[in-house]
């Protein structure tokens, strides 16, 4: 499998967004601005309680909607009348199979599969099979090692790169539900042998790491980093990583 796509151009964080000017993380202006400044594009994708695949990154809906609520807990009906808080154009949440349609092959697709670590895997066959069905180059990771386990057996992305999210630590609130063990699995990539990964994206802040070195020198893995949004970033990205993760202009 050729992954050279992977890298070869700096990757948009949820696409080029920019709040101050109405252009929303995630959304369709983000992702056309991603595309009209040459970058790849990274997206995330929540599950509706219907089962569909929405491009959107909160678990719950009051930073980027101003409501109240999980995502989850939403139908696809619901969401759909939604509105992106700040958008221009009131901009609605769209859906992972309007973003393919979107971009239509033309720049190629980083798609982060969100997780409640629940075993609950239809969120990753969905976005699989959208995926399968893409002209243009599109990737998938996780920071659940299940999910991109899951997706290594079930035959669904035989043509479709894999790759696991991480960071070092895992001490921020977020991860609180986490135990110990598991904290410790997911930063030292204990779950090799299972998910076999494709490609790494790591946490620029933990960069250097000596599980990312050899990943990238011994075995040639691509690795991106996350999220680039200073000089010092850039500086440590080219230094030990293939691809920035970006957020802000680029240099």
């Amino acid at each position: 499998m050729n992954l050279n796509w992977l890298v070869a151009r700096p990757i948009a964080h949820r696409g080029k967004h920019d709040r101050a000017r109405g252009v929303i993380e995630n959304s369709f202006d983000a992702a056309d601005g991603a595309r009209a400044s040459g970058c790849a594009i990274e997206c995330d994708v929540q599950m509706s309680a219907d089962g569909e695949a929405f491009v959107f990154h909160d678990e719950t809906l009051d930073r980027l909607i101003g409501a109240t609520g999980c995502f989850r807990d939403k139908t696809s009906a619901e969401l759909a009348r939604m509105q992106l808080v700040g958008s221009v154009g009131n901009a609605s949440i769209p859906t992972l199979g309007a973003l393919l349609n979107r971009i239509a092959g033309r720049v190629p697709l980083i798609i982060e599969i969100k997780s409640l670590f629940d075993g609950d895997m239809r969120l990753a066959e969905r976005t699989a099979r959208l995926a399968a069905d893409h002209a243009g180059c599109v990737a998938l990771k996780s920071f659940d090692p299940a999910i991109v386990a899951h997706l290594r057996r079930s035959g669904l992305c035989e043509k479709i790169p894999l790759g696991i999210v991480a960071e070092a630590r895992f001490d921020d609130a977020e991860w609180a539900f986490l135990g110990k063990e598991q904290k410790q699995s997911l930063a030292c990539l204990l779950h090799w042998r299972e998910t076999q990964p494709d490609f790494l994206s790591f946490c620029v802040r933990d960069l250097p790491h000596a599980a990312v070195t050899l990943a990238r020198v011994a075995l040639r893995m691509p690795v991106m980093t996350w999220t680039v949004r200073t000089p010092k970033h850039w500086d440590i990205a080219r230094r030990h990583a293939d691809q920035a993760i970006f957020e802000g202009p680029l240099p």
